[in-house]
């Protein structure tokens, strides 16, 4: 799989838009507009480290909402 359709596949799979998953991760959202547009690649480190933590922690829209209470 390409590294743009991992990108934005992790996205979605948070059930985040592009701005509550930038915001969530910290990362800049033209950074993430540029890698799901493919204008730059992420870093498979990234991706990886994104993936892995999205598992885990089971990161969600709702994960969101109580990042956001606190």
């Amino acid at each position: 799989m390409d590294k743009a359709k991992k990108v934005k596949e992790l996205r979605e799979m948070t059930g985040m838009n592009r701005k509550q998953f930038c915001d969530y991760f910290e990362i800049p959202y033209r950074t993430v507009s540029e890698w799901e547009r493919d204008g730059r690649h992420a870093p498979d480190y990234v991706i990886r480290l994104l993936e892995y933590y999205i598992r885990v922690e089971k990161v969600t829209k709702e994960s969101l909402k109580k990042k956001e209470k606190k």
